[in-house]
């Protein structure tokens, strides 16, 4: 059904929502080019360096991903009670800092040690190089602790800003846009971090990585400004007429058979759910464990994909093949911003309401992912085939998670809902801690017992592993999302659920 709004005296309405919409766009990137720097100087500039291994770099990302999902747990509940421009200021700022610490961490290992240099550390043997590699360690998690703690307010600020600048029959498509920020970070990262990296080192600033978390990391200093400057709300906000605000508040103006939903949604907007009364409503389950069974295969693809192609195939991420494969593969998951657009098709041909649509749309995301399993072995016949396929499964995922951003938009009040995404969050960074933790440990065993697995061995049989994983995750979350809630129904603060 489509919502009806009044447009005051015939006014032109400004689109300054879309300004807040590139806004998110671009912290989405900053935010997914800070946490890709780690992922593509690890093989190639840092292992060598500190003696690192599968394990160690999967405790980090592990680690990394568990601190992050902890940190959502309640990010969510600081952007509530910070609100939206205090909270994301507060967020991006903490881990632009955390960023930058890394490079600092060669200089701790080195001083903690003793070392005078890097190449000391690097022409270590025996206990001595066991020892940089977990002193090293502890130092990266200690930055990355920082910068998951921070990164951690980047979703539920944007989702929470989104609900204000959005309709809800628009939300998916706004979420699916700034989201893609997360695919152009992925894909600006393999063509600007290893090349950075390259460049200082050959200057002879270092190792050549500690500069490249230093520069990625300043750009979120950047946006701050930015922020600082566009941003208020929409009723208070001079770049935004009479009409686009009463665009954005259109599903206030409902009437007929959404009079009750509306109803609910204002005994509850002015009211914040007690946290862990949220723990009550299936809606929050479903959330939870949709993202807790999906958001781990994003994860994978982010942290792993540089050393799958340098594994299995023999790229370092700084040679040209490399760079235009995962250029190639974050290309393809720019299709999603396609995806967040299809539940708006779906509710404008069918009348059906929101989650109906999503849910419809969320099936057909569902069973992209399937091709991940065929990865593997066609990569046999050539390495353009992982690529193509994780590209696509990646796109799958994006417009999933658009969609399950917005699902949290439709069913709680506003006031409770970067509580909700935080909480979302959580689940995401405990899957992916399990995945990344589980990846590293199953590729060095793979590889010190020549594993054999499906046709397979060492390294690719467990790469096929992991694939096969990631390709049926999408269709049981769909599975337990549709069990939990069967059909729309919007939280109220008094527990009960509309019908």
């Amino acid at each position: 059904m489509e919502h009806s709004y009044s447009v005051p005296n015939g006014q032109k309405m400004t689109n300054f929502r879309w300004v807040i919409c590139v806004l998110l766009f671009l912290a989405t990137t900053v935010n997914y080019m800070d946490r890709q720097v780690l992922s593509l100087t690890w093989k190639d500039f840092i292992a060598p360096e500190f003696h690192w291994t599968d394990t160690n770099y999967g405790y980090i990302t592990a680690i990394f991903s568990l601190v992050y999902a902890i940190a959502n747990l309640f990010a969510g509940r600081f952007i509530d009670w910070m609100g939206t421009k205090r909270g994301y200021l507060w967020a991006i700022f903490v881990w632009s800092v955390g960023a930058c610490l890394h490079a600092f961490c060669g200089l701790a290992t080195e001083y903690t040690l003793g070392i005078e240099n890097a190449e000391s550390m690097i022409s270590a043997t025996g206990a001595l190089a066991s020892t940089i590699a977990i002193t090293s360690v502890y130092y990266f998690i200690a930055a990355r602790i920082v910068l998951g703690v921070g990164e951690a307010g980047n979703f539920p600020a944007a989702i929470k800003a989104t609900a204000e600048y959005f309709p809800k029959k628009d939300r998916a498509y706004a979420t699916s846009i700034f989201n893609a920020g997360a695919t152009v970070g992925a894909l600006v990262a393999p063509l600007s971090i290893p090349s950075l990296a390259r460049f200082f080192q050959q200057a002879g600033v270092g190792n050549g990585w500690e500069m490249a978390f230093i520069v990625i990391g300043a750009l979120g200093f950047v946006w701050m400004g930015l922020w600082m400057f566009y941003y208020k709300k929409p009723a208070e906000n001079p770049r935004v007429n009479a009409a686009e605000l009463n665009y954005m508040e259109q599903d206030s103006h409902q009437s007929g058979e959404d009079a009750r939903e509306k109803a609910c949604e204002e005994d509850t907007k002015a009211a914040t759910i007690p946290f862990w009364q949220c723990f009550r409503f299936p809606q929050t389950w479903a959330v939870i464990l949709g993202r807790f069974l999906t958001d781990g295969v994003w994860w994978f693809f982010l942290f792993w994909i540089p050393a799958y192609i340098s594994d299995v195939y023999g790229f370092s991420s700084d040679t040209g093949t490399a760079q235009m494969l995962i250029f190639v593969l974050y290309a393809l998951t720019m299709l999603s911003i396609y995806g967040g657009k299809l539940p708006t098709i779906i509710i404008n041909r069918t009348g059906l309401n929101p989650y109906a649509a999503r849910m419809r749309a969320m099936f057909i995301f569902a069973l992209f992912p399937l091709l991940a399993i065929l990865a593997q072995p066609l990569g046999a016949y050539s390495y353009w085939w992982p690529v193509i396929i994780i590209g696509l499964a990646g796109a799958a995922h994006q417009s999933w998670s658009a969609n399950m951003y917005s699902i949290v938009g439709d069913m709680f009040p506003k006031s409770t809902i970067a509580t909700i995404i935080g909480m979302g969050g959580m689940a995401s960074g405990l899957g992916a801690s399990a995945i990344n933790l589980g990846s590293g440990k199953l590729f060095d065993y793979a590889a010190e017992t020549n594993m054999q697995w499906m046709g397979f061995e060492g390294k690719p049989a467990g790469y096929f592993i992991i694939f096969c994983i990631c390709g049926v995750s999408y269709l049981i979350g769909w599975c337990v999302i549709k069990l939990l809630v069967p059909k729309y129904k919007i939280v109220q603060i008094n527990g009960q659920e509309s019908k």
